[in-house]
């Protein structure tokens, strides 16, 4: 493996890592703040950091005027309704039920590739997306086929953010041929604050007069700012563009893996042997996932000799 290989793998694995501690910082922050303000704080404290990160390194490419309604319909489907279904949904449900259900993800993006990108999939990626989502079940299932301990609410607004992953993956891969990673995430944070200012100030202002901003709860936000909603998405997007919106949307599934260790770790959540088993499978069908042998035909092949 040389470097380039491995910086683009290394970044995928780092971005699931801090989206993982983003559902540790979630519970630490909904102590004091409800999701909407959550939510518009580490955006501004993103879209801020960007400015200056990308300004400083004459790294921010000018926006085009024809691409705004792209980056707005990019924002639209994350940070705005992503996050609306991730933030509420956390609120509702354990973290590592809630980190399952985004490993899903992976599950419904080979479809928008392949129509949208004609992305092939090869017999053995597709094998490894049905392993890891076998996995995704034994966690989801842990207490028994059919039992789940969570509120449907919280369910349902997960998958809310799955769905929103998946419009957001279709676009961003045609706008990284234009832009920088850097510039991507900084212009789209910045349209996803013009979607939330609104929603907050009609439902959530009054309540947040009502709080006083210490450490406590500054801390997580500056993390989810900083690490989940910056370094994690321009990591993610790097690795998109290089390996492709399905094989980077895979390393999805290391999420259920890293969060159940975290919340066992930081939020006292159950760690029994049948969530192990789950998360041994998820690892092993992430692993599968990866190869992509010259010899195996590929699945969903567009095939012009067929027409």
């Amino acid at each position: 493996m040389n470097k380039k290989t491995f910086s683009i793998y290394a970044s995928a694995v780092i971005a699931m890592i801090f989206w993982s501690y983003s559902f540790i910082w979630y519970k630490e922050v909904f102590v004091y703040y409800k999701p909407i303000t959550l939510v518009l704080f580490r955006l501004v404290i993103s879209s801020v950091f960007l400015f200056i990160l990308t300004l400083s390194l004459k790294r921010l490419n000018s926006l085009k005027l024809a691409d705004v309604k792209n980056f707005l319909l990019l924002a639209f489907f994350e940070p705005f309704l992503y996050f609306i279904g991730e933030s509420f949904g956390v609120s509702l449900i354990p973290s590592t039920l809630a980190a399952v259900i985004v490993a899903t993800i992976p599950l419904f993006n080979p479809i928008g590739a392949y129509y949208f990108h004609n992305e092939r999939i090869s017999m053995m990626n597709f094998f490894g997306i049905v392993v890891s989502i076998i996995g995704v079940g034994i966690v989801i299932f842990h207490n028994g086929i059919g039992v789940i301990d969570a509120n449907p609410l919280g369910v349902a607004l997960m998958f809310v953010a799955v769905v929103a992953a998946l419009g957001y993956s279709v676009i961003i891969k045609k706008m990284t041929t234009k832009y920088n990673v850097l510039s991507i995430i900084t212009y789209q944070n910045t349209f996803g604050i013009i979607f939330f200012i609104p929603v907050f100030f009609i439902f959530e202002f009054n309540h947040f007069k009502t709080v006083t901003i210490t450490w406590d709860v500054m801390i997580p936000l500056l993390k989810l700012g900083i690490f989940s909603s910056t370094f994690a998405f321009i990591f993610f997007t790097f690795s998109i563009k290089h390996l492709g919106i399905t094989k980077s949307s895979i390393f999805t599934n290391t999420i259920p893996v890293v969060t159940a260790i975290l919340a066992w770790i930081y939020l006292g959540e159950d760690l029994s042997f049948t969530k192990i088993i789950g998360i041994v499978v998820v690892i092993g069908g992430l692993f599968l996932s990866q190869f992509h042998p010259r010899t195996i035909t590929t699945l969903f092949s567009r095939n012009n000799d067929d027409d």
